[in-house]
């Protein structure tokens, strides 16, 4: 009898679990994908200084090195970088500096169609933020230099837009260069 009891019980808390799912579930169904969003929130606490952000076209590389974590987001430029900025936000410890392909500029609705609609929407989710160009190639540089001692999150998006890519390197939000000089020289002061 005592057996049966707790067969039932098990039973019952088995069909509990399954009926607490939000969508019914197989056997045989591909395994749950954690959302975008959720995967690069639990990204950003652990991302400091030196730290790099890709926000990046559907035709960015996949990056041989293991310092990079690409998250496929499935959703167009704008709307990944709207979260992006939110989430960045909210940060206590880490500030954007923003860099983007200089050959953009060159670029023109003959040759790039669709670039004026992508220049507008910077334009509204990034409208005090500077934008530093750098040659494509220059960022390649960057980035190579940056995944062989420090994490790159590259957050791969539905764009076609050639050259759109927009890219993060993190900063100290809490400490600035100015307050660093100062430091520097009181250190060097001692040593004097």
């Amino acid at each position: 009898m005592k057996k049966w009891i707790n067969n039932l019980l098990l039973f019952m808390m088995l069909a509990v679990m399954v009926a607490c799912e939000s969508s019914p579930r197989h056997l045989g169904d591909p395994p749950l994908k954690p959302d975008w969003k959720d995967l690069f929130s639990q990204q950003l606490p652990l991302l400091g200084h030196r730290n790099w952000i890709l926000i990046v076209d559907k035709a960015y590389p996949a990056p041989a090195t293991k310092n990079m974590l690409i998250i496929n987001t499935g959703r167009k430029m704008p709307e990944v970088l709207d979260t992006a900025l939110r989430l960045l936000d909210k940060q206590t410890h880490i500030r954007p500096v923003f860099y983007q392909d200089k050959e953009l500029g060159y670029l023109d609705e003959t040759i790039a169609p669709g670039l004026k609609a992508y220049q507008e929407s910077l334009k509204k989710l990034l409208p005090n933020i500077k934008l530093t160009p750098l040659m494509h190639e220059e960022v390649f540089a960057k980035m190579d230099k940056a995944a062989q001692l420090f994490g790159v999150v590259v957050l791969k998006t539905e764009s076609t837009l050639p050259y759109s890519s927009l890219f993060i390197e993190l900063d100290c939000k809490y400490w600035d260069a100015d307050r660093e000089r100062i430091l520097r020289q009181r250190l060097a002061d001692q040593v004097k």
